[in-house]
């Protein structure tokens, strides 16, 4: 009975230990807008730092945590002329994190808000969020 006892235990104990994994679990993406840098961390362990373009004078970026509103593979800009997004993570309105054709402004204010990174990185991004599911992602945005 005591071997049960043990084993229930130890069961339970796993149960619980498993149930309480997904509040650290998930994809979140830390913008550092004063530095043009993205901090990338899968499920709480940093994976990534990759450079980004976010607004440039007179187009803020807002600051705060969001979660991840919608996702688009292609995505064309209603606002700005059908500018290319590809991989685009809208978080707050018009605002999206996203992939840009501009890479030589990547590391420096260059967007009309959005968070701006390389294709590559952008896709990266996007798949890993699409992998963990985009209710236990956040877009993380401080100055």
């Amino acid at each position: 009975m005591r071997i049960l006892g043990i084993l229930l235990a130890g069961l339970l104990a796993g149960f619980l230990t498993v149930q309480s994994a997904p509040a650290q679990a998930g994809v979140i993406a830390k913008i550092d807008i004063s530095q043009q840098r993205m901090r990338v961390y899968v499920n709480g362990h940093h994976k990534y730092t990759w450079k980004v373009s976010t607004g440039r004078r007179g187009y803020g970026t807002p600051t705060g945590s969001y979660s991840i509103k919608r996702m688009h593979r292609k995505y064309y800009s209603k606002k700005y002329h059908g500018a290319a997004m590809p991989n685009s993570m809208f978080f707050r309105g018009g605002f999206a994190v996203h992939g840009t054709s501009y890479v030589s402004q990547l590391g420096r204010p260059a967007s009309h808000g959005c968070v701006r990174l390389h294709p590559s990185n952008a896709r990266t991004l996007f798949n890993l969020v699409k992998a963990h599911g985009a209710g236990s992602s956040r877009i993380v945005l401080t100055r």
